[in-house]
């Protein structure tokens, strides 16, 4: 709240005699605008907490006393400003909720909107349809209709062309488009060599024979391996295929007839994580917001903008996609690009990873638990090599980072649980399957303080 440059809020957004909600930074703000005290805590809160109810007030009307809720701060509300109630604290907030009924001001400390706060649902419940009156008419068919209308008026006859990724953020976004423009759209699938395991020919093969979308398929891994040559800073990794997409695009572009519009799967997420809007941290450049080049030459088309990724799986399923593909896993645009850290991207490199990905969701899928997981992978630290021990021989090998969080949303997540035995298995596959590797290793960090990838 107090570092240079932090945004302020506008005192004159809360004399509009209409209902406001705080949500974590947004609590602070009312507090230092009318008179609470903020300071820095002495110790931060990241991840799980303990809350405790002490009046609940209209806004935590109807949620236990004692729960659990997903923190993320530092600077902290030690009292509320005059005229508010303190409603609730947790173990490092003396402040976590507050209301002023009578101008309907409200604020919570906490984060209602994730998976991990089990009771922000209804907190969010009591504020927009007791505090606000709203109505909740949303759905994923009013969402299709709203979007088919939007894209219509925006592309009118014009040409459209979809960068394909085949996770279900572009795939919905192109079925969307699809839906709108019919045949005036022309999906491309540029294979840069950085994708799972057997992953291109799923991709070709669901489109073209299933969706009926004309589909061109490029394979371009020279090309993206030659300019990822040398580079092992993260955030120029992601610039650089951000930009790589483009060209390619704009070379299939002039094949085809230059069509004007270009169609990319962007969430509400990635637009937050990117810096999007005045004030917001840039966490990672997403390759579909802060990767693109200054010179793009497309006018974007981005349905999903405003919707997280649990809204596009309902949309996905509106549209008649299937299940295999509505719940696939996020993969990053950047694809293993980003998951082979501190060190170069090889080809090598590239298959080490691959096949032990491959393993991974192998033995997920037969354990029955990949729809429980919003995301696994492997990570490959590239100039790593620890000493082992196989067969009569030492061993000089790579290390292999397995990575399975819960989310609901990607902007908060739990590192998952995993049985023992699964592990196990994982890791003797891994070791035995994968010679160049001879450690297989956790990674039990949170989202926050870390991200999901870990690039």
């Amino acid at each position: 709240m107090y570092a240079e440059g932090a945004p302020r809020l506008r005192g004159e957004l809360l004399e509009l005699g209409i209902p406001v909600l705080g949500i974590c930074y947004g609590m602070q703000a009312i507090a230092l605008e009318l008179g609470g005290r903020i300071e820095p805590a002495a110790v931060g809160e990241f991840g799980r907490a303990r809350l405790d109810v002490r009046e609940h007030g209209r806004l935590l009307q109807g949620v236990p006393a004692e729960q659990s809720c997903w923190m993320s701060h530092r600077d902290t509300v030690f009292e509320p400003p005059p005229g508010f109630t303190a409603l609730a604290a947790s173990g490092e907030s003396p402040v976590a909720a507050f209301e002023d009924t009578g101008r309907g001001l409200y604020g919570i400390q906490f984060h209602p909107e994730v998976a991990h706060t089990p009771y922000g649902s209804a907190i969010l419940t009591n504020f927009l349809e007791d505090i606000c009156g709203c109505d909740m008419a949303w759905s994923a068919a009013s969402v299709v209709e709203e979007q088919v209308r939007r894209i219509r008026e925006q592309v009118g006859d014009g040409q459209v062309i979809c960068g394909l990724s085949g996770g279900v953020d572009s795939s919905v976004a192109a079925l969307l488009v699809h839906r709108a423009v019919g045949d005036q759209l022309t999906c491309v699938f540029v294979d840069h060599g950085l994708m799972r395991k057997n992953e291109g020919e799923q991709v070709i093969s669901a489109f073209r024979d299933r969706f009926k979308i004309p589909l061109v398929a490029v394979d371009a891994e020279g090309r993206f391996l030659g300019r990822l040559e040398g580079v092992t800073e993260p955030e120029a990794k992601r610039k650089i295929i951000g930009e790589e997409f483009i060209r390619v695009f704009e070379a299939e572009a002039a094949r085809i007839g230059n069509p004007r519009y270009l169609v990319q799967g962007t969430l509400y997420s990635d637009v937050i994580e990117s810096g999007g809007g005045h004030g917001a941290a840039t966490i990672k450049s997403h390759h579909n917001v802060g990767g693109l080049p200054e010179d793009l030459e497309f006018e974007l088309v981005e349905p999903l903008r405003m919707l997280f990724k649990d809204e596009v799986r309902q949309v996905g399923m509106e549209l008649g996609m299937p299940e295999r593909l509505v719940w696939r896993q996020p993969f990053p645009g950047p694809g293993l690009a980003i998951r082979i850290v501190g060190g170069e991207v090889t080809k090598d490199r590239l298959e080490i990873l691959r096949d032990a990905d491959y393993v991974l969701q192998d033995e997920i899928r037969s354990a029955g638990l990949y729809r429980e997981l919003w995301q696994s992978f492997c990570v490959l630290p590239a100039d790593l090599r620890t000493v082992g021990v196989q067969g009569d021989e030492r061993t000089y090998g790579y290390v292999v980072v397995i990575r399975a969080v819960t989310s609901d949303d990607a902007m908060t997540a739990d590192w998952a649980r995993l049985p023992y035995d699964l592990l196990e298995r994982v890791a003797s596959r891994m070791i035995n399957e994968i010679p160049q590797v001879n450690r297989v290793v956790l990674d039990i960090t949170s989202k926050p303080p870390g991200t999901i990838e870990w690039e």
